[in-house]
């Protein structure tokens, strides 16, 4: 794990250029394989099944990190390794003349070559200005076998680095298979209520809008066995439930005009949606044409729906824990080995295919997420 850090920084560094540029993605890089060897020793020390839970979600996140900063790094190197050979390729002409024209002169054998027509003070200026082009063309050829180094450099470690992609891309598969057996095992998770298939049933038939759904989630409680929960966590500061950029605002039209009052996420194909509060599960399924789609309940009256993942985790009435896995986003059947090992468009968003819809909703009415999430640069 440590020499890919070493490899990545090395790739990053070189793209980035001259000292002091920015090297962001490869501390980024850095700090997701500590979280891989964290995870790893949660990992060894789990025993019981919520502890293999835990650490198999935070396995997964890690290596989504990683795998991320390694998309990044080697996007940089390809633009540095592309400017590298575009210098090349237009200096290519003079460098080609100025070879020709030094060729000739050695070719010659007679020294009057060197004497100018004007007699002896113009001889010795032409000898001073070969003076001073002879340093000049030895610092313009070491500046050529710096680039021609640098690109033959750079390309190794992105032949490296995509082995690596390609490792981690197994590891983080086996992982999330991992991750499922662990859930399906799972028995440990308290219950706060019993839910009514038969009204459940009716609510989901006769809703044609998530609002009109949203507001019957009451009616399919048969039997409360706990109390509700209170928010532990300051408003305003909730983590995003999937790295992701924004795409669309609260209450910003899309193509078609539509304005819908939650935000719209784009996230890569597959990537792990996790809870971003404690709270109990007041849905968990399909609905309308939403995908799957997941209602919690952080505390009495207000809701936070997720729609758009292509599988979901828990059953209605759980009551979970901050950063529990809900389910995972579609497209990572379709998406092949080299689109998911690919550094094209990264940083783009072009490569984040799938969206996860986030809506917040208080005493039955929508709230803008912004109020409830820490919204930054990425998810």
């Amino acid at each position: 794990m440590i020499r890919w850090a070493v490899h990545l920084a090395t790739i990053v560094a070189l793209a980035a250029g001259p000292a002091g540029a920015q090297v962001g993605p490869a501390d980024q890089a850095v700090i997701a394989l500590k979280s891989l060897e964290e995870a790893s020793r949660q990992l060894e020390d789990a025993r019981k099944a919520r502890d293999r839970v835990k650490a198999l979600t935070a396995t997964v996140r890690a290596f989504e990190q990683g795998l991320g900063a390694m998309r990044e790094g080697l996007r940089q190197a390809a633009i540095q390794e592309r400017a590298l050979s575009d210098r090349l390729q237009a200096q290519e002409s003079e460098v080609a003349a100025l070879l020709g024209a030094l060729q000739s002169i050695g070719r010659l054998d007679s020294p009057q070559i060197l004497l100018h027509p004007s007699g002896a003070l113009g001889t010795a200026r032409a000898g001073m200005l070969l003076a001073e082009i002879s340093p000049a063309l030895n610092t313009r050829a070491d500046w050529l076998r710096r680039d021609l180094d640098d690109i033959q450099t750079l390309r190794r470690l992105q032949q490296d680095a995509a082995s690596r992609m390609a490792q981690g891309l197994s590891e983080i598969q086996n992982a999330r298979a991992e991750l499922n057996q662990a859930l399906a095992d799972r028995e440990d998770l308290p219950k706060r209520f019993v839910s009514d298939p038969d009204r459940a049933a009716i609510l989901i038939a006769s809703a044609e809008t998530l609002d009109g759904f949203a507001s019957g989630l009451s009616q399919i409680v048969a039997k409360e066995t706990a109390p509700p929960l209170e928010l532990d966590t300051q408003i305003g500061n909730l983590p995003l439930p999937v790295q992701g950029l924004v795409l669309r605002k609260a209450n910003e039209a899309d193509a078609a005009g539509v304005v819908r009052p939650g935000v719209l996420l784009a996230t890569r194909p597959a990537a792990l949606v996790t809870s971003p509060v404690a709270a109990t599960i007041r849905y968990v399924g399909p609905l309308l044409d939403l995908g799957q789609v997941v209602i919690l309940e952080p505390q009495v009256n207000s809701l936070i729906i997720l729609t758009g993942l292509a599988q979901t985790y828990g059953t209605a009435g759980q009551v979970i824990s901050q950063s529990e896995p809900l389910g995972i986003m579609g497209g990572g059947n379709s998406a092949t080995d080299d689109q998911l090992l690919s550094p094209i468009g990264e940083g783009t968003g072009t490569e984040r295919s799938e969206t996860l819809y986030i809506e917040v909703r208080d005493n039955n009415r929508p709230v803008d997420p912004a109020k409830w999430f820490a919204f930054g640069p990425e998810g």
